[in-house]
């Protein structure tokens, strides 16, 4: 299924963190937003770590991750050559071209150059199966449906991660026992994601430290509104002032 080329829709300004970060998004067809921000928050990097991001689209999460932890160096992938030029120009608008880089590529076949292992490897992946919520918008429904590629995505990020470095990704909540299949036994920490207050979990945020045999962690998770819609103060930190979502109790060396 062709893809609609970003340079053919209308795009639009959006900001990110408060505003330190503003990117062009397609007016249509997927477009980023919270998922992006709370995957970018959960990844532990530090200054001068090589960081991964699997199907980058228009580099929001990337963006997000490099306002965070300045020093560290990120390569994204996409296969849309679109939103590929896309990120790239937004890297380049805030300042960012030298430490965050977009190219074209399928994440399961990835150049030879950079088939080597990251100090952390990160994704928000399709997480609709063939049956989940449609689009009739191409470029929406291929960047939301897995076609029961899900656990290829998963498996492709671990092959990338260095042992002792760490895998993040976000999937619908329903999909949690799908993933947790796939993954390793050890290292695995679970942040659910609850909309509101006595409402299920949406989407959870999964991490892995890679070779941990630590058990795994189902966490107390973060109620992202209020009551009135507004966001709970921990919410805000996230999304408005680059706080973290610390996820990893330990790291191997």
């Amino acid at each position: 299924m062709d893809l609609i080329a970003v340079s053919t829709v209308r795009q639009g300004e959006d900001g990110f963190l408060g505003g330190r970060i503003r990117v062009q998004q397609p007016r249509l067809g997927f477009r980023s937003g919270l998922d992006a921000v709370m995957v970018a928050a959960a990844v532990p990097a530090e200054d001068g770590s090589r960081v991964l991001e699997l199907g980058a689209g228009c580099g929001v999460a990337a963006l997000c991750l490099a306002v965070r932890v300045a020093g560290c160096l990120i390569e994204g992938f996409d296969l849309d050559g679109g939103l590929v030029s896309l990120a790239n120009q937004n890297a380049a608008s805030n300042g960012m071209a030298l430490a965050v880089r977009f190219h074209v590529g399928d994440v399961f076949a990835l150049p030879r150059s950079l088939r080597r292992q990251f100090d952390h490897v990160f994704t928000n992946p399709p997480f609709h199966g063939p049956s989940g919520l449609g689009s009739p918008l191409e470029a929406r429904a291929a960047a939301r449906q897995d076609e029961g590629r899900l656990g290829a995505w998963l498996q492709a990020g671990l092959r990338r991660t260095t042992s002792g470095g760490t895998f993040t990704t976000i999937l619908r909540a329903d999909r949690l026992g799908e993933a947790l299949a796939i993954l390793p036994e050890g290292g695995v920490s679970v942040l659910p994601l609850w909309p509101r207050a006595g409402l299920d979990a949406g989407r959870v945020i999964i991490q892995v430290i890679k070779g941990a045999r630590s058990p795994l962690r189902l966490m107390s998770g973060l109620l992202l509104h209020r009551p009135d819609g507004r966001y709970t103060e921990e919410a805000e930190a996230v999304l408005a002032k680059a706080c973290p979502l610390l996820m990893a109790r330990e790291r191997l060396l």
